[in-house]
This record gives structure tokens, C-alpha cells and sequence, in this order.
């Protein structure tokens, strides 16, 4: 807490500071030591009945879009107090303030913003982000989440409407990770949008223009890569929602280059090859027995199919062999060598097969142990589908990854109804459990929130130069291994979404070590890892 001396320690610039706010929690000596009284209550409350006061307050909300309206209010005013609900009780507030509320607050940004966070670095600022980038008031900044709003949660190209997504991914960065706020920065690169209907709109916030050239943007990217460099060296740059080709694009030009990491890609592929890891250990078989068919061929699909082939060859196969298990199909049928519209990540898994769209028929063919859906075409996974599977299999694979909801390429009830209830299953949202046969079964949500911030933790403390496949794997490795024998037995894939900060740290320790172990680490290896990794969390207590 500053001395009393300083003009911002005065009165109502005191309270109008997010990060020094302690609202009715000032003492009766604070409130005399910083020109407090008269401005607050009476009564000095406790942290604890603050947040059951904002509970209250949630309750009397009539859905989650007012929910997180209010929530990031309280961002704004009480930064500690905001975090101490998000963290009372991860498993109710991380679907408020992130997927799948922010499917419905990315529609609507424009028409609900209150006030800035983050910043946003448009095309008219090329030839000067490194000069914008010093506008931010912290110097250290270490996790950068960056989008430009190409492609966001099924929804397509929004635009500057896009920056609800990096300003959700910081917040679980803290609220299941940890990871100190005052280090973390979202970004909006505004490049504009193909969305005509937003252009139109006179409350759109973004630039009304469509996206420039791919020479143009290549150039405008290249720009802020380097200005992140100069301005902040020892920062993390999370790609998050870019439009797929993009996505892959940057992540194969940068990874090898700089810190950095896509969460459309490796986190997607590293949860689901964690929940995938639980699968086996449940079927007691390797993954180098599995066969995985993907529906779904874009950034994620082949992002997890390239994570899948990585982790295959960690278990002794060629990459011919890892190949050879992964088939992928897109909308226009499976990846095959006649087609002449296939990119080069694509041309990587085209099987020399006869053309198809038929899923069904390529389940038949194909006889996958694995299949996992990343399509956003609801429903994809019917009835005859599943079935096949479960005919295939004693206990099938089931991942319907895509969001919304709406997008989801079957339910968890459909999944184990149709398998007789011998389905594995996760999927990208949370559904509920499921009553069949007087047994319970307890769906898992394959969410990135399991991966990144643990991630981000390590990365945070050990500053390696760039971020591997490898650290990615362990990181779905330390996941999967924090499912209990007891959980595995009643069929769940992923741990409890209530544990998620012991599991980031757990996880965090475990890729730490993994990165110290291969000489990447920046800084001096402590003696006991755990505690030091503990030491650097953040926990939302007020500063005194």
C-alpha cells in the first residue's frame, strides 16, 4: 500500500485503483491513514463476506451474459476481490467469465463495452507497435494472448469483438494457473474483418475495412513479433482464435524461433491427448496400438494429429507408422491424395484411398480405436456412427470436441446410449452426468483451461527461449496422471474441474522439471522445485 503522502493513496483515487482497492475491507486505520472516511460504510468487512456478497449478487442476475457484465465490473474496481470469487469456486465461475458465456459476450462486445483492458494495435499503427507497446504502464510483462479475431468459438471473423477471448484466457491464466495479472496483457491485432454485417453496425469498435493482403499482414504480424521482442523480451506470445490458416502459418514460421505457443492447436491436442492417455490407462493399451479418425481438418484437427504423431514417435514408432494411424476427414470428405485442394498440412495425411464423405463408410474402412470430433458440425457423430464404434471396439473413443454446444458432434447421452454405455467420452463442453441402466456416468470436458495455464506457470518461472512439442506432451502427461484410480474406474477421463489450481500447480512443477531436466531453462534450478514454483503464484489476498 502506498504512504499516505501520495496523491493516489488519497481518498477516491485510492478506491478507483483496481489493484489497491480493498472496498469495505479497509481498516478503521486505513481509512483515517488514506483519507478514507466518509467515502465507505461503516462497517470493515471481511474478504469472505465480500465475496459471499458478490455471490448474492450473481444469484439475483437473470443469466451468465449479465453474470460476467457484472463480474468484470468488479474487475475493474476490485481486482483482488474479483479473483478471490473466481477462485473460491473455479468449476462455477470459469464457464461465466470464459467458454461458453463468451460465445454470447464476443457477439455483442461492441454493444456492452464499459472500459478498456488490454490493447488494441490496429493496422494504422504499422511502422510503430514497439512506441504503442510502451503506452502500457507495466514493464515485465510475461504472457501476451493475442488475436485477431478470425476465428472465434464457431462464430467466424468478428473482429475487434474478438477481444473478449484473450481477456477471458488471462483471467483463467490467473484463476486456474495462478499466474500473477499484473504480468499478463491481452491484445487485439485489429487488421479488420470479413464480417460485413459488423462493418455496418455503428456501435462496431473495430476498423471498418476488409483484412489486408497475406504479403500485408505477414509484414504487420513480423512488426509486433519484434516490438514484443524489444519491448517485452521475457514475454510468452499465446496466438489465440486466429483464422485457421493463419494459425497454423505462425505457428510453424515462429515456434522454433521465439516463445511462443498457439492454444487452438497444441492445447487443444495436448488435453486431448491427456484425456486420451486416461482412456488407455482405463482399456489398459498403448497409444502406439491406437488408430484416430478426425472429423475436422483444420487448425485444431491438425494440430492434434501433428501433437499425436509427435507422441508416437516418443513411443518408438516411424513417422511414416504415426502417420499411417491418423486419418482426418474436412467438409469435403477425407483428406486423399486426388484432391487438389488440400494445404500442405493436409497433403501431410492424405491417404491414397478412394474419395469419400461418408463418415460412416470410413469408420467401416479405417476401423478406428479413436474418434474425435473438431468439426463444429452438430451431430456429426449418429446413431450408426457410434454404433460402428462400439462394434468395433469394447470400449470406443469418443471425443466431440467442437463449441458451442449446438456444434457438438453428438452428447454425452447420445454417446453412451448408443454405445451401451461402453463409450469413453469427453467433449469440449461439460455436459451433465448421465442416468443408463441404473449405472452413472460421468462425462469428462476436454478444456483447454487443464493445459494452458499450467503451462504458462512454467513458463513463467523457468523463461525457456522457445516452447516445445516435447513440454507440451508432459504437460498432457502430468494431466493424465493426476486422474485417480477411482475416477478411472467410473469412466472419467480428466480431474476434477474443483481441484484445477492444484492440478495447475501440480502440472506446472512437473513440466518445470521436465524443462530443467533438458537444459532449456533461462534461470538457476532450484532445490525444491514445488516450493518455488508455489513461491511465485499469486494468491488474491489485499496488499497492506
Amino acid at each position: 500500500m502506498p504512504s499516505a503522502s501520495s496523491p493516489h493513496a488519497r481518498g477516491l483515487s485510492l478506491l478507483n485503483d483496481a489493484r489497491l482497492n480493498k472496498g469495505t475491507a479497509f481498516t478503521a486505520e486505513e481509512r483515517r491513514q488514506y483519507g478514507l472516511e466518509g467515502l465507505l460504510p461503516t462497517h470493515v468487512e471481511s474478504p469472505e463476506r465480500q465475496v459471499e456478497r458478490v455471490q448474492r449478487h450473481l444469484d439475483t442476475k437473470p443469466n451468465d451474459l449479465e453474470r460476467y457484465i457484472y463480474l468484470s465490473g468488479l474487475r475493474d474496481q476490485n481486482e483482488t476481490l474479483f479473483f478471490r470469487v473466481l477462485m473460491s469456486n473455479p468449476a462455477k465461475f470459469v464457464p461465466i467469465v470464459y467458454a461458453p458465456t463468451l460465445a454470447t459476450v464476443c457477439k455483442q462486445f461492441s454493444h456492452i463495452y464499459r472500459r478498456p483492458r488490454g490493447m488494441y494495435i490496429s493496422l494504422e499503427m504499422k511502422g510503430r507497435i514497439a512506441e504503442v507497446l510502451h503506452n502500457w504502464p507495466v514493464e515485465d510483462v510475461r504472457v501476451i494472448c493475442v488475436t485477431t479475431g478470425g476465428r472465434i468459438l464457431g462464430l467466424g471473423d468478428i473482429g475487434v469483438n474478438g477481444m473478449g477471448i484473450p481477456i477471458g484466457k488471462l483471467h483463467l491464466y490467473t484463476a486456474c494457473g495462478a499466474v500473477p495479472p499484473e504480468v499478463l496483457l491481452p491484445i487485439q491485432l485489429d487488421i479488420g474483418t470479413t464480417n460485413s454485417a459488423l462493418r455496418a453496425d455503428p456501435l462496431y469498435l473495430g476498423l471498418r475495412r476488409e483484412p489486408p493482403t497475406e504479403a500485408v499482414l505477414d509484414a504487420f504480424v513480423q512488426e509486433f513479433i519484434e516490438a514484443v521482442q524489444t519491448v517485452f523480451p521475457r514475454c510468452v506470445i499465446h496466438f489465440e482464435d486466429w483464422k485457421g490458416t493463419d494459425a497454423l502459418r505462425y505457428l510453424a514460421h515462429y515456434k522454433d524461433q521465439i516463445r511462443c505457443y498457439n492454444d487452438d492447436i497444441q492445447g487443444t491436442a495436448a488435453v486431448t491427448l491427456a484425456g486420451l492417455i486416461s482412456a488407455l490407462k482405463i482399456k489398459g493399451e498403448s497409444l502406439k496400438e491406437q488408430r484416430i479418425l478426425f472429423l475436422g481438418a483444420g487448425s485444431s484437427g491438425l494440430g492434434t494429429a501433428d501433437m499425436l504423431v509427435s507422441a508416437f514417435k516418443l513411443e518408438g514408432l516411424s513417422e511414416e507408422d504415426a502417420i499411417a494411424r491418423i486419418m482426418l476427414m474436412d467438409v469435403n470428405g477425407l483428406l486423399e491424395t486426388s484432391r487438389t485442394d488440400l494445404s500442405p498440412s493436409q497433403q501431410r495425411y492424405a491417404k491414397t484411398l478412394p474419395a469419400s464423405r461418408d463418415l460412416l463408410s470410413m469408420v467401416k474402412t479405417f476401423k478406428p480405436t479413436v474418434l474425435v470430433g473438431v468439426s463444429t458440425a452438430g451431430g456429426a457423430f449418429t446413431q450408426e456412427v457410434v454404433e460402428a464404434m462400439a462394434e468395433l471396439n469394447e470400449r470406443p473413443v469418443i471425443f466431440a470436441l467442437s463449441l458451442p454446444e449446438k456444434n457438438s458432434e453428438c452428447t454425452a447421452e447420445q454417446a453412451y446410449l448408443w454405445s451401451d454405455g461402453r463409450a469413453l467420452f469427453a467433449a469440449g463442453i461439460q455436459f451433465p452426468e448421465v442416468e443408463l441402466n441404473g449405472k452413472t456416468f460421468y462425462p469428462g470436458q476436454a478444456n483447454n483451461f487443464y493445459i494452458f495455464p499450467a503451462l504458462g506457470l512454467a513458463v513463467y518461472a523457468t523463461c525457456p527461449d522457445i516452447i516445445t512439442d516435447e513440454m507440451v506432451i508432459e504437460a498432457a502427461k502430468a494431466l493424465a496422471d493426476q486422474v485417480s484410480p477411482i475416477f478411472q474406474e467410473r469412466g472419467r477421463l480428466f480431474p476434477p474441474q474443483s481441484d484445477i489450481l492444484e492440478v495447475s500447480i501440480t502440472s506446472a512443477t512437473r513440466i518445470a522439471e521436465y524443462i530443467f531436466d533438458k537444459g532449456a531453462a533461462t534461470v538457476e534450478r532450484p532445490q525444491d522445485i514445488r516450493a518455488w514454483i508455489e513461491s511465485l503464484t499469486y494468491s488474491p489476498r489485499y496488499i497492506d
